[in-house]
């Protein structure tokens, strides 16, 4: 499923995508015809998939070794509905999504970076970074859940 950062990174933008309209549906609802329900739903959902997205484009901007302009563009782009997927094409078309994931070390020193090896541990075992990236996810997650909303209840 996630062989690539390519793929990795393309599931989880279009994931944003269909999670922002389900957000977008769900204040239709609420705004048309009151169902509150459909905000808190759609919402949980959107929140946990912008975090994993966010988490995602993070991986493989370490793993890419992108510069902090595109990080932060990948990142960034979960906050505008839609606009995942333009970042997305833009980073692909760019070579930022070429490759695979770094498993063993440069051969090259300039091409090492001080967050290899444990980057190399958790790529080499998906199913750890998988479930370390989904506990993070849901602590941070629950965290934001007990502050509240996005402009307040």
């Amino acid at each position: 499923m996630f062989r690539t950062p390519f793929s990795a990174f393309r599931i989880l933008a279009v994931a944003e995508v269909i999670t922002w309209t389900l957000l977008i549906t769900g204040l239709i609802l609420r705004a048309a015809l009151g169902w509150s329900l459909a905000v808190t739903v759609a919402g949980g959902i959107h929140g946990f998939v912008f975090l994993s997205y966010g988490a995602t484009a993070i991986l493989v901007a370490l793993n890419n070794r992108w510069r902090p302009g595109p990080a932060v563009l990948a990142v960034g782009s979960a906050v505008i509905p839609y606009a995942t997927i333009p970042a997305e094409i833009w980073l692909h078309r760019r070579g930022l999504l070429a490759g695979q994931w770094r498993t063993s070390p440069a051969s090259d020193a300039a091409e090492r970076r001080w967050y290899d090896a444990p980057l190399q541990w958790f790529l080499r075992r998906p199913w750890v970074l998988v479930l370390l990236i989904a506990l993070a996810v849901t602590a941070l997650f629950a965290v934001l859940l007990l502050i509240g909303p996005p402009g307040g209840k």
